[in-house]
């Protein structure tokens, strides 16, 4: 085999003249009779080879074999192209003469075009070795080594240590469903798939490891969607004797590194906002900043005028809340329509409109509604000015925040208002510790049951749970949640005290909690850590729009690997083993 001297992206003007040896895939052939053209494909780029008689009969005539997706070597000498410089290749000053040409092996047609972009995903994902051939997946596969070395180069830098942690532990399901593995050693016994390395980090604290990291495996057996995957990859860190600004410095450094190495500017330190005007102003704890159109509460304008169902709402203690939408006074009934499709989808009752036409006139259900002067109040709460619409939402605050922060997103889309060049990055502080379950009647832990209260707060613990604010923290890139985190409960009273609050029995916190608990009694110090999606981050580096553009080899939305057919069953000799039977339950 002729041994690759360059690679296909390599070579430009400066190496005319010489002789080098290209090893690659065949990206496209056009035979103009005398003269024969390949594209030659690698990871690194495309060359183009022109195969003539007149330089080499031999060559010539294996080229008329080269196929797509062939395999090949090429020798040949590098020389201009003249004024036929393509200008969409970093290689297109040049083109190689060939003057040796081996066929290492050949190739099937393939099943889709790798070009083009009309194919399914199921039949990319089934044939995902050859999917993996085209230059945005390729790309994606670099930079999300770049970005793992520069995490791991800038963690060293600040004393941390990479341990591993284990990938069969031990079911303690307080999130999203657990992946479990039976137990051949002990039967009826299973291990789980960590859901992230949580309880193992905070024990490695214990242990006086003191600053630790790990780019780690994650699973969770939950609903699937574009930035979503059933196993996914996260940098975990924890750090002792540490405060929340203590680990947003840290994590600053790393997120920045991780930007350098796509070469995109980002400045630190990053903002902050609380949770709660997060919600109100935007109608989501993980907003995209990169647009205005904020959220404004106009109950109390609202609320007192003679339209009856927003008076209902306002004397049931719910909010009357709006988004002024610029320019979107044109829009048609269907786009309206949409709209308030969308506030439905969220659980809203719906979205009432109010365009802003010229010569100050209205177009609304709700003119009739409103006095002279309580239109005044509004239209200064909201802003709106000629050519406006401004859409409406009365309910509960939960629901008109998800409504409308959905309906915010959706009029950028519409409006085209977000610059997909910026990138907002910002941290969310000061959440709730815990969520009320309505239909469980009890509190669940907003993040996870081993988050700090925030010590200002924790005299209201067991009087005022819903009062009390968490010690954690999100980062949120471009309306993302990239990253959470917390400081962590090193109390074992305190500790038992949110078990208790989130109603586990005694024998249940024993049986899922008792290792951990115990540890907390042996000089558990004070520490705060953070995980961060790595998939996720490396997705908005790169502008991509799903987690799978940057995942090698990833699962489709009902979590199977369409490529070597998994999930799968089975034989009845490994079942045995398992001490394992397959049935189903009646529903």
């Amino acid at each position: 085999m002729l041994k690759r001297t360059h690679t296909c992206g390599e070579l430009r003007s400066s190496d005319i003249g010489k002789t080098v040896v290209l090893n690659g895939w065949v990206k496209k052939r056009r035979d103009l009779g005398t003269l024969i053209f390949i594209d030659l494909r690698d990871r690194y780029g495309i060359t183009q080879v022109i195969f003539d008689p007149a330089a080499d009969a031999g060559a010539h005539t294996v080229a008329k074999k080269l196929r797509g997706e062939f395999v090949a070597a090429v020798k040949g000498e590098v020389r201009s192209r003249g004024d036929q410089i393509n200008s969409e290749l970093l290689t297109g000053e040049i083109e190689i003469l060939a003057t040796e040409l081996e066929i290492l092996n050949t190739s099937k047609t393939p099943p889709f075009h790798l070009d083009g972009e009309e194919e399914s995903d199921d039949i990319r994902l089934k044939y995902r070795y050859l999917d993996l051939r085209r230059g945005h997946l390729q790309k994606a596969l670099e930079t999300r080594h770049k970005v793992c070395l520069a995490i791991r180069n800038y963690m060293d830098s600040r004393g941390f240590i990479e341990v591993e942690t284990p990938v069969l532990s031990k079911s303690t399901p307080e999130g999203a469903r657990d992946y479990l593995v039976p137990s051949r050693v002990h039967p009826g016994s299973f291990y789980a798939l960590p859901q992230s390395p949580q309880l193992l980090k905070q024990l490695l604290m214990v242990s006086g490891a003191d600053k630790y990291f790990q780019i780690c495996r994650c699973f969770r057996d939950e609903d699937l969607r574009a930035d979503r995957q059933p196993e996914f990859t996260q940098v975990d860190m924890e750090m002792s004797f540490a405060e929340q600004e203590d680990v947003f410095e840290v994590t600053e450094g790393f997120v920045k590194a991780a930007f350098d190495a796509c070469g995109i500017p980002l400045e630190i330190p990053f903002d902050k906002i609380t949770h709660q005007h997060a919600v109100s102003t935007y109608g989501t704890d993980k907003p995209d900043l990169r647009f205005g159109l904020s959220l404004k509460d106009v109950t109390e304008t609202a609320g007192c005028s003679s339209f009856n169902a927003f008076k209902s709402v306002a004397e049931a203690g719910g909010v009357i809340k709006a988004i002024c939408v610029p320019g979107a006074a044109e829009f048609s009934r269907k786009q309206t329509d949409e709209f308030e499709a969308v506030a439905k989808g969220e659980g809203a009752k719906g979205a009432l409109n109010i365009k802003y036409l010229p010569g100050g006139e209205k177009k609304s259900v709700l003119t009739k509604f409103f006095s002279d002067e309580e239109w005044k109040m509004f239209d200064k709460a909201i802003g709106s000015k000629e050519g406006d619409c401004v859409f409406v939402v009365a309910d509960k605050a939960e629901v008109a925040n998800q409504a409308l922060g959905a309906l915010r997103l959706h009029a950028a889309k519409v409006l085209d208002l977000i610059d997909k060049n910026k990138f907002s990055v910002f941290w969310v502080i000061d959440f709730p510790l815990f969520a009320y379950d309505s239909e469980n009647d009890r509190w669940a832990s907003e993040h996870h049951p081993f988050t700090s209260p925030n010590m200002d707060d924790l005299d209201l613990l067991e009087k005022e749970p819903g009062n009390v604010r968490s010690a954690s923290y999100d980062l949120v890139i471009n309306g993302f949640e990239v990253a959470s985190g917390s400081v962590r409960i090193h109390d074992r009273e305190i500790q038992e005290k949110v078990f208790k609050l989130l109603k586990l029995e005694k024998d249940e916190i024993e049986k899922r909690f008792g290792f951990f608990l115990d540890a907390l009694q042996y000089g558990a110090p004070p520490h705060a850590g953070l995980a961060i999606g790595l998939d996720r981050l490396v997705m908005l580096l790169l502008g991509y729009s799903s987690l799978r553009d940057v995942i090698a080899f990833p699962k489709t939305q009902k979590a199977t690997d369409l490529m070597v057919g998994a999930p799968s069953d089975v034989n009845n000799e490994q079942l045995d083993e398992l001490s394992l039977k397959v049935g189903f339950h009646d529903k």
